[in-house]
């Protein structure tokens, strides 16, 4: 059977809890031994987190995403402020998530192919610009 004992910290309603915390770290601050970080002890606290919290890479892929979005509508509503938006038959309105999507959509040789593409180009530019009898090296 579960220990439903009404005594003690854990047991008690969570605001009567936050008021006797609260309570505490009052009495601890007026009494001078509070811990308060230094900007050495924030950097490596902060440091410790941000590596706790990137290794979890879908969420990582999920926050870069958001911020992209958000990146892209923020200049695009002032690209929309300081200039009028076209009459013609131009697609402005679509973000560069949405042209990105599109492109993702047909991704499956095209991308291998056009990753090979871009490694031959480069290739072929190195070779280029290489001297006669010298090595890159």
């Amino acid at each position: 059977m579960a220990n439903t004992s009404k005594r003690g910290f854990a047991s008690m309603d969570p605001t009567k809890q936050r008021e006797i915390a609260s309570k505490g770290g009052r009495a601890a601050h007026a009494k001078g031994t509070a811990h308060e970080f230094t900007s050495d002890e924030a950097r490596v606290a902060g440091r410790k987190g941000g590596e706790t919290v990137s290794r979890d890479r879908a969420h990582m892929s999920t926050i870069g995403r958001e911020g992209g979005h958000s990146r892209g509508r923020a200049r695009q509503s002032q690209s929309n402020q300081q200039s009028p938006a076209p009459s013609g038959g131009i697609d402005t309105e679509r973000s560069s998530y949405e042209r990105a999507t599109d492109r993702g959509a047909n991704a499956g040789s095209s991308s291998a192919s056009s990753r090979q593409e871009r490694s031959e180009s480069s290739a072929n530019r190195n070779e280029a610009t290489s001297s006669p009898g010298r090595s890159q090296y």
